[in-house]
């Protein structure tokens, strides 16, 4: 365990550490878990505790570091190599998981656990193709045309359904159902079984198997339990909240009964949950299974204020599936301001903010986004106004299927037609019958979109002359639909979002987009984007042909080369990184939380999109704008309801106040009289700071929250009950009678009111 060689002390450490750092590195020999709040340094911290351990005299042979990902990997042993480059001592190896396990996969093969298997791992574009012939062989017959025309989609969601199955030990067919797939994609379930038939078939094995197939091994076999426990003497895990179910027994059977195992993360951080990750993995499987381990905690954020660290403790402190650490910001940690925007148009806040910037604040400013369609106004008042932006994933709003196919509808009803060349009339009259799509086989759809093109103006005409009884009904129907509409707007010269929602009704678009759509979640996304562009070319106040040239005119600036510039991301993208301001636009029930299909457990999901939130807000420095919708009790438009229920939680008000107060109060001030309610959280964070409050604890208003996130509610006929489930449009209410109904948000403050104030 120990080196006896080694005779040199560990060195006293560094001023700077905080004593929470100097506890952690100096503990003793055995497990841990660690609760690190975000910007707390805990990199710095896991590397100054293993140059003490190295200094203490353990076998860097004995001691394994263990990193989620090969850039985190790289980070580390940067970091580390810095913090030992003094000593001379030789260093332990930091690997990845995948690499751990493809390491395990090797010997077992070696001792004949497991097949051998060609050299050449599995490339995406090989595990892609497979997937492909087999979603094409398998799925059902009704979804054939629509597979041809977005292949990508459907290839995507195959891949990452087979690498979600191999992160846990669930068969399939559980997995299927947990991710809350319509039933018509169940055939991903023969999908998984058949790819895996293929691939051992061929004795492939793709980067998942690097995991998945030796943890199987070991837990189907006992003799390799033993085989590969007990080599270490100390094992170091960072970002546990991440951890997979297989990634967590993989850590479980290589520690065995002698390793030491210290594991680093933030529950309030877990927000992969869609790859395979939960938070119960740190919160307790690992302290129920690890011999009851020392709790440490990194409390103090290096990266924001008091007031960033005041509204990020309100907001999760509604989580119960959390370990009850306090997020303090350190006392040599620069200011943070926040601002709570109430404005009816995310877009020309964001603008107003953004303008008064040079290019360098610019670059260093993030906006972040739950979903990408909430991206599309906002992008494109950025290419009106100029300001210039970059995306970290995909091309941008101009180049979506939706923007492009609202386009080509306003192109046939503003007549433009002529000018343009037979390749792009043709793709015009594809994208038209695709949206939504109107019932034909794609050979026949084929034919009468070259049919159409022929033709610079009056396809209205051409599709009203259809023989509609020699097609098939439904596609009759359609056809005859699309025809009509066009007709009636033909030539119009009303605004243009008039133009888009008349034939959106019309054609029903949106029913159209979700029975097409792979999930509940794609859907609403692609209405999303729809409604997103309306409300953009609605503020405009122009006809289709004024839409169109400016269309034109932003699709040349998208084109030009710019660089820098403000990013645009989702909040997914963002964790481990941080700007110097940051920008939150759509707080309201439409986004955060954002459910568009009913849950099992709506609490638990709500757990998860306040981790979102709490994750999004700390990635700023100096500034962090919030921005939310004026309360009015009734929906605005397309479909927004109001303010998010965690606006209301933020305690904005009172986090502003104490967290102001603390930046700027001078050593001899211990009380301080706020105005706002006081809440315990914010009694808590100033009895740290050594500060005591005097206020009232006023029950927060509920006036200003919409009453499906209320404790208890009051029908005005039903009486009494309480919400047990919801979903974007609707949510559900036992009565106290017993009864159980569904009711529309949109209409809920018709006929409900709070039943009593929540504290």
């Amino acid at each position: 365990m120990l080196n006896p060689t080694l005779t040199s002390a560990p060195d006293q450490l560094p001023d700077f550490l905080t004593d929470e750092q100097r506890a952690i590195i100096t503990a003793g020999f055995e497990h841990a878990v660690i609760t690190a709040v975000a910007g707390s340094g805990k990199t710095s911290t896991l590397a100054w505790r293993i140059r003490y351990l190295l200094q203490q005299g353990h076998d860097p042979d004995r001691l394994l570091v263990l990193m989620f990902n090969r850039s985190a990997r790289v980070d580390f042993e940067r970091k580390l190599r810095e913090i030992t480059r003094d000593t001379g001592l030789r260093l332990p190896e930091i690997r990845t998981y995948h690499a751990m396990g493809f390491r395990l996969y090797k010997r077992f093969v070696r001792e004949g656990y497991l097949p051998g298997f060609a050299e050449k791992i599995l490339t995406d574009q090989e595990i892609s193709f497979q997937a492909w012939q087999l979603t094409r062989r398998l799925a059902p017959e009704d979804l054939t045309e629509e597979i041809k025309r977005n292949k990508k989609d459907f290839v995507e969601t195959a891949v990452n359904f087979i690498d979600l199955v191999k992160t846990t030990l669930s068969p399939a067919e559980i997995v299927f159902e947990e991710l809350g797939y319509a039933d018509k994609h169940r055939y991903l379930v023969d999908l998984f079984h058949s790819f895996e038939q293929w691939r051992k078939s061929q004795s492939r094995i793709s980067y998942a198997d690097m995991l998945y197939e030796p943890v199987m091994a070991i837990h189907q076999n006992p003799p390799l339990q033993r085989l590969v426990g007990n080599k270490m003497d100390i094992i170091l895990v960072d970002e546990y909240q991440d951890t997979n179910e297989i990634q967590h027994l993989l850590l479980r059977y290589v520690a065995g009964d002698r390793a030491r195992v210290t594991v680093v993360g933030d529950p309030d951080q877990t927000i992969y949950e869609f790859r395979g990750a939960k938070p119960e993995f740190i919160l307790t499987r690992f302290s129920q299974e690890f011999d009851q381990p020392l709790e440490q905690t990194l409390s103090y954020t290096f990266r924001y204020g008091h007031q960033v660290a005041l509204l990020a403790n309100h907001l999760i402190g509604h989580n119960t599936g959390r370990k009850d650490v306090q997020c303090h910001s350190h006392p040599t940690t620069p200011d943070t301001g926040i601002t709570l925007h109430e404005q009816e148009n995310d877009s020309d806040s964001v603008v107003n903010l953004l303008q008064p910037m040079d290019h360098a604040a610019l670059s260093n400013t993030a906006i972040l986004f739950r979903v990408w369609s909430q991206s599309v106004p906002i992008e494109l008042k950025l290419l009106a106004k100029q300001i210039p932006y970059r995306i970290d994933s995909g091309k941008g709003a101009l180049f979506s299927r939706e923007v492009q196919a609202i386009t080509s509808l306003l192109l046939v009803v503003s007549n433009r037609l002529q000018n343009l060349p037979d390749e792009d009339r043709l793709d015009v009259a594809r994208q038209l019958m695709r949206f939504p799509h109107v019932g034909l086989k794609e050979p026949e759809l084929e034919q009468l979109a070259r049919f159409l093109s022929r033709f610079s103006e009056g396809w209205h005409e051409r599709l009203m002359a259809l023989d509609f009884d020699a097609l098939a009904p439904m596609a009759g129907r359609k056809l005859r639909i699309l025809g009509e509409v066009l007709a009636q707007l033909n030539g119009h010269k009303g605004p243009v979002s008039d133009v888009i929602s008349r034939y959106a009704e019309a054609t029903e678009l949106n029913e159209g987009i979700r029975s097409l759509a792979l999930t509940h979640e794609s859907a609403e996304e692609r209405i999303e984007t729809v409604q997103g562009f309306r409300a953009y070319l609605a503020s405009l106040k122009v006809d289709a042909s004024g839409a169109l040239d400016h269309l034109k005119a932003l699709k040349q600036q998208a084109g030009e080369n710019t660089s820098g510039g403000v990013l645009l991301s989702t909040i997914h993208r963002t964790k481990g990184l941080e700007w110097s301001t940051v920008i939150l636009p759509g707080l309201q029930e439409k986004y955060l939380p954002y459910s568009p299909r009913s849950r099992d457990d709506v609490n638990a999901f709500l757990e998860s999109e306040r981790r979102l939130l709490y994750v999004a807000m700390t990635r700023t420095r100096h500034q962090l704008h919030l921005i939310t919708r004026p309360f009015s009790g009734q929906p605005h438009l397309d479909g927004d309801l109001g303010p998010s229920r965690f606006v209301h939680e933020l305690c904005y008000e009172l986090s502003r106040e104490l967290g102001t107060w603390l930046e700027q109060r001078t050593e001899n001030r211990t009380q301080l009289a706020v105005t706002a309610p006081l809440t315990k959280t914010a009694e808590r964070y100033a009895a740290h700071e050594s500060v005591t409050l005097e206020g009232t604890h006023t029950p927060l208003a509920t006036a200003n929250q919409p009453v499906w996130t209320l404790e208890r509610i009051n029908h005005a006929v039903l009486g009494p009950g309480v919400v047990v489930g919801e979903d974007q449009q609707s949510f559900e209410v036992r009565f106290d009678s017993g009864d159980t109904l569904n009711f529309s948000k949109k209409s809920a403050h018709l006929y409900f009111n709070a039943l009593s104030r929540e504290a």
